[in-house]
């Protein structure tokens, strides 16, 4: 998922100390803040979020940034994320080329962790099964909770299925979960290969890394239960914002629901 988001984007993990909500050059971003809402800055530069689970965070000089009138956002409202390793000098990458935002400088530790998927990276991605059906998953959140939506595109041979889900109000984390779970739905062969693609770490750590779900238990419990029945069902991780198309598709997908407020389905090409 992407912002900007017409009204917001729901709050981000990292220190005990809250958000809030601002703007990076007309990009509306959360921002690490004191608890009066003021800017939190070290060496004049604030720890900034895109994307509550894509498992990323930035850092943004306090000059470019705008706070957005609101109550500071509590820290304990989103998942988990890692510093990224900062690119090297002349490298533009993903939205620190684009929003003047860089990179958080990388700790050794997670220096170790870059340079294990840098080796990973070369070896390329796994290959997709042969037949199987390969699937975008993303959600969508104004405010958290707040108005929310799904989005899925569904690739099957020469057929494309997209669903643009309005769930009502709802938190960042039931539309990424419910977005999975709509895939497995529209999928009655149990049997076929499945690839899913999320940007969501909390759906693969509650759905594969065995993360206990203090929050969505009925939901989490359901998923995990329909992936059981499954045995050819692969759900995989890619980093939002780095121009995949299907991950692309099903953010724009899912923002068109939350706007909206409408839902749809479509086929292509149309079943007779």
């Amino acid at each position: 998922m992407r912002a900007p988001f017409p009204v917001g984007v729901v709050p981000c993990q990292g220190a005990p100390v809250p958000w809030v909500r601002a703007r990076l050059r007309g990009q509306l971003i959360y921002a690490r803040a004191s608890e009066t809402g003021a800017l939190q800055a070290e060496n004049g530069r604030v720890e900034i979020r895109y994307k509550p689970n894509d498992g990323r965070r930035y850092e943004a000089r306090e000059g470019n940034l705008e706070v957005v009138p609101g109550p500071p956002l509590p820290d304990d409202t989103c998942g988990p994320a890692d510093a990224v390793r900062k690119p090297e000098k002349g490298a533009a990458s993903g939205e620190a080329a684009v929003s003047g935002a860089s990179a958080v400088g990388a700790s050794p530790a997670a220096g170790t962790r870059s340079r294990a998927a840098s080796g990973r990276a070369a070896a390329g991605p796994a290959p997709i099964p042969e037949g199987a059906i390969v699937a975008y998953a993303d959600g969508a959140c104004s405010g958290n909770p707040g108005p929310a939506g799904l989005g899925v595109t569904m690739k099957d041979g020469a057929r494309t299925i997209e669903l643009s889900e309005y769930l009502g109000v709802g938190t960042n984390n039931i539309a990424e979960l419910t977005a999975i779970l709509r895939v497995l739905q529209e999928i009655q062969d149990a049997t076929r290969g499945v690839v899913i693609f999320t940007d969501s770490q909390y759906s693969i750590g509650v759905l594969q890394k065995g993360w206990k779900a203090k929050a969505n238990v009925e939901l989490v419990a359901e998923l995990r239960n329909a992936l059981k029945a499954r045995k050819n069902t692969q759900i995989r991780y890619v980093p939002g914002h780095a121009g995949h198309a299907g991950n692309e598709r099903a953010d724009a997908l899912a923002r068109e629901a939350v706007r909206a407020r409408k839902s749809r389905r479509t086929e292509q090409p149309p079943t007779a």
